[in-house]
């Protein structure tokens, strides 16, 4: 799916579009693949249900490396490589939520984008994130602990606050959850104080959620992780904190226009 074939949910009337922001290798993809592999097993956020999708291959192809087989036990999906092109893919969940329906559209992009976008909006390599950027209804940007822990930890944390600031200039209302990936791993404790000021500096109100693929260390026994039924309810729940100009078409039959395709 992509991002041409957005139109076509234009009959429900109720797509959001959900920008997941970070750099390679941030688990970007697995957080996707997670909420995926939940939903699938029956395990999903209170009043909420599956109710169909149009990718179902494109999730079974990033969820495969976190399923448990008779060989071997999970892994993370292989990088999202920046060679597919300025147009993201895109994955599709139609969920009931508290009898309402949400077309939700996640884009599986590649994190060299938003580096090149955070560093040159108008760069031609960050055409893809800028495209995203301008569309999405609901912003993650993904904090993540294994690089903030690791011996570069100066340099994630300098770009994960460029990233904050790129959003916070693009925010225009719509909601952003600051989300810790990996976060069974300790960040030092000087380097989530300057993420989460840079965040509450950059962004016009923000949700934050810790998540990772393990589960607790008090037993998990069905394996749900940590914080990713938490981030889908927000997700599901999101709303823009702004009114649209009367004037301004509403969403459903002009989807095209709100996601026009990459010229």
């Amino acid at each position: 799916m992509g991002a041409t074939d957005l139109p076509y949910l234009a009959g429900t009337g109720s797509s959001k579009l959900l920008l997941v922001a970070g750099a390679a290798e941030a688990g970007k993809t697995s957080l996707l693949a997670a909420f995926y592999l939940l939903i699938a097993r029956g395990i999903r956020p209170q009043h909420v249900e599956f109710a169909g999708s149009l990718t179902l291959e494109g999730w079974e192809n990033i969820s495969s490396h976190l399923r448990w087989s008779a060989k071997h036990g999970p892994s993370f999906p292989p990088h999202t490589s920046s060679g597919t092109g300025r147009r993201p893919g895109m994955l599709h969940l139609a969920l009931q939520a508290s009898g309402e329906l949400c077309d939700l559209v996640a884009a599986d992009a590649p994190g060299e984008w938003f580096t090149e976008w955070t560093l040159n909006k108008m760069s031609t390599q960050a055409e893809g994130a800028r495209w995203l950027a301008d569309c999405s209804d609901v912003f993650l940007v993904i904090a993540d602990s294994q690089a903030l822990a690791g011996p570069q930890r100066g340099q994630a944390r300098r770009a994960t606050i460029d990233l904050l600031r790129r959003v916070g200039g693009e925010q225009r209302g719509r909601p952003v959850a600051l989300v810790w990936t990996k976060c069974d791993i300790p960040v030092p404790e000087e380097i989530v104080a300057a993420v989460r000021e840079a965040a509450k500096r950059c962004l016009v109100n923000h949700a934050e959620f810790p998540v990772s693929m393990h589960p607790t260390s008090d037993g998990d026994t069905l394996n749900q992780g940590q914080g990713i039924l938490d981030l889908l309810q927000w997700v599901l729940d999101a709303k823009a904190s702004f009114l649209k100009p009367q004037n301004e078409p509403l969403p459903g039959p002009v989807l095209l226009q709100r996601f026009g395709e990459l010229s």
